[in-house]
């Protein structure tokens, strides 16, 4: 200790620098050896992506408190040794972020691989994540670098404070949808590929999921931009959902009473059958659903490959069908009504009204609402004799 006390402060601070050089070329040896061997012995890749990041910050950040320790020995002023330990501190805060930068990088990039486990951070919203992060780290390290100048950073988060509130509220609609994004992606009620309808009775293929709005391609080859707050707040009908994309059609079908109830369950089966896109698993069914006003209501139930096939499937088997009953004589009913007219109790049925009355005066004409009732009272007399 005496001879280090006799010397001269700058050799004390030449001393100090080559010994600071020493332990960090030593604490980087000791990273290459052992450290990456220890490392080198796990299933996972991320410690070795991380020990071999490490580095050059290590080195550095022991390297700049080595000179912090040589320019308080160095005898200088005090406020030149302040600058000097501020520019020293300055440095190794960018060493760190850049460090930290790169390690949320591995951290979110490890993540997005990982799906089955952390639904959140996919590719898409990698982005996100990344400009989150940035955020946080920059943040933090303007907060130390103040700290290290000696600035007072409450005025500036104030004003950070009120120009983020200010922010928020001009751009409420578009934070609204991000967020509406992030949850779309992490909850995945769909994903690109899928049929989906909306309440509102947009229905297509989803094409897009962004962080902003989602875009779904229509039958009629049309692309709709739905902004995802608008998605987040709907109704929405995967088509394509569950763990087949494999879908139900119906076909409803009257026949006139008196009909053979089996017989017509044999045509719509063996025109399901039939048909070689129609799927024979499971196999198609019919149902004689009610007793309609003009004739028997049956439904054919079938399983079609996907959603995109039902308006084309539909219109095929509704052909065959007319096609079948044509052939087999069953009769498609619809409404009918008869009407009959009655005259006078003493004239003949087909007599008309010449509107005078026995004596050959005009018959004395009723009000418009009168006539209008028994109009009405007619039409229902007609109807309850259907």
């Amino acid at each position: 200790m005496k001879i280090w006390g006799g010397l001269p402060g700058l050799v004390q601070a030449l001393v100090l620098v080559v010994l600071s050089i020493v332990c960090a070329k030593l604490v980087d040896w000791i990273l290459s050896s052992y450290v990456s061997r220890l490392v080198g012995k796990t299933e996972t890749t991320i410690d070795d992506e991380l020990v071999e990041l490490m580095h050059r910050p290590v080195f550095l950040l022991v390297l700049f408190l080595g000179l912090g320790m040589a320019a308080e020995q160095a005898g200088l002023p005090e406020n030149g040794l302040w600058i000097t330990k501020a520019i020293l501190k300055t440095l190794g805060i960018i060493v760190l972020v850049l460090f930290l930068i790169r390690v949320s990088r591995l951290i979110l990039d490890a993540l997005s691989r990982n799906q089955d486990r952390f639904h959140l951070v996919q590719s898409r919203t990698l982005p996100l994540f990344y400009n989150v992060s940035l955020l946080v780290i920059i943040g933090a390290a303007v907060y130390f670098l103040f700290l290290s100048w000696k600035i007072d950073p409450t005025a500036w988060l104030a004003s950070a404070g009120i120009i983020g509130l200010a922010l928020s509220f001009a751009a409420k609609d578009s934070l609204a949808n991000l967020f509406a994004g992030a949850f779309i992606l992490a909850d995945a009620p769909y994903k690109i590929g899928d049929f989906v309808l909306l309440d509102t009775g947009e229905r297509g293929r989803v094409t897009h999921i962004g962080l902003r709005s989602t875009r779904m391609l229509t039958r009629d080859d049309v692309e709709i931009t739905i902004p995802n707050a608008v998605m987040g707040n709907s109704k929405i009908t995967n088509e394509s959902g569950g763990p087949y994309e494999k879908e139900r059609i119906r076909v409803k079908v009257g026949v006139a009473y008196g009909t053979d109830v089996d017989r017509v369950e044999e045509l719509l089966i063996a025109i399901a059958v039939s048909h070689p896109e129609i799927m024979l698993e499971p196999e198609p069914r019919v149902r004689f659903r009610a007793f309609g006003e003009s004739g028997l209501d049956f439904e054919l139930l079938c399983w079609i490959q996907e959603p995109v096939l039902r308006g084309r499937l539909r219109h095929l088997l509704c052909k065959e069908i007319y096609k079948a009953f044509a052939e087999e004589g069953i009769e498609i009913p619809y409404p009918k009504r008869d009407v009959y007219l009655h005259g006078d109790a003493g004239s003949p049925a087909g007599d008309t009204d010449t509107g005078l009355e026995e004596n050959g005066e005009p018959a004395e004409e009723l009000p418009e609402e009168t006539g209008k009732k028994e109009a009405e009272a007619s039409s229902d007399a007609a109807e309850e004799g259907d």
